[in-house]
């Protein structure tokens, strides 16, 4: 089975926006780019997916608190409080919480303006 059809829907994920920055003035060849931060929670069982990528879309990822399982090319690796990951444009994953306690973790990425 592929990633694609072993990765589920999202179920059980609040995120809460926390900052947003238009990155057009402050660097020459960004317009139309934000940096945008997010805190994001997923309660024990939930799901961020179904498997996305990140072309177009780099970021990073600190874990606050619970844990988080990554699933990137067939393997599950568990972030626990204190660690993060980039999300560079090479980046195809999904995520989900194992645990028995919400994982929140803070997100930092550039996107599209909308």
């Amino acid at each position: 089975m592929s990633d694609k059809q072993a990765s589920p829907a999202t179920k059980g994920v609040t995120v809460q926006l926390l900052s947003t920055m238009d990155l057009g003035p402050e660097i020459e060849g960004m317009a139309g780019r934000q940096l945008r931060m997010r805190r994001v929670t997923i309660e024990p069982g939930g799901v961020f997916g179904p498997i996305h990528d990140h072309k177009d879309r780099p970021g990073t990822v600190y874990i606050l608190q619970g844990k988080i399982t990554d699933h990137r090319n067939g393997v599950a690796t568990d972030y626990g409080p204190g660690v993060g990951w980039p999300e560079d444009r090479n980046t195809t994953h999904w995520l989900e919480n194992r645990g028995a306690i919400a994982a929140v973790e803070i997100s930092v990425d550039i996107v599209r303006q909308e």
